[in-house]
């Protein structure tokens, strides 16, 4: 995995991404949401949830579900392998942190990105709903789809609702 040197003068210059590998296609996150990256291993499987939440995992006492994007955004399965992580991040829902797991074929880079490189991505017919993408941003002849965290939460409140326990 390629990771770029990174200077104070280019944190405050740009804003930073990390970019992972799903079907052949680099995504993006702003690196800030993440909170770490773990190599797969089995979650505890919650009965009649969709088939893409592959189930939870105990995170130093915290439950945090574990969304396979994969499947969620319509691609054919693939079995784990070496490469597969759970990329753990923060988003915002309601004004409120949420943790949660996200299953990718594999870690690629660093980036930094200015908010001015970013173009909005096109309205297209494609298994990813349109408001999961933030935008659209090209490095070195690569087109890297950036997404839109809160959104991809929220758009699956419902089924991680029924996963998570009440706050009481």
């Amino acid at each position: 995995m390629a990771y770029e040197q990174n200077t104070g003068e280019q944190l405050l210059s740009g804003e930073q991404y990390l970019s992972f590998m799903l079907d052949d296609e680099e995504y993006a996150v702003d690196i800030l949401r993440v909170q770490e990256v773990r190599g797969w291993t089995p979650v505890t499987r919650l009965p009649a949830s969709p088939e893409y939440i592959k189930g939870v995992l105990n995170l130093r006492g915290a439950i945090v579900p574990v969304i396979d994007l994969r499947e969620r955004f319509g691609f054919e399965p693939r079995p784990y392998g070496p490469t597969t992580v759970v990329v753990v991040v923060k988003a915002l829902q309601e004004d409120e942190e949420r943790i949660i797991g996200l299953v990718v074929d594999a870690v690629a880079e660093t980036y930094h990105i200015q908010p001015e490189e970013i173009r909005p991505a096109p309205r297209l017919e494609t298994s990813i709903r349109p408001d999961f993408i933030a935008g659209l941003a090209t490095l070195n002849e690569r087109m890297i789809v950036m997404l839109d965290l809160d959104h991809l939460l929220s758009a699956d409140e419902l089924a991680l609702e029924q996963l998570t326990p009440e706050d009481e």
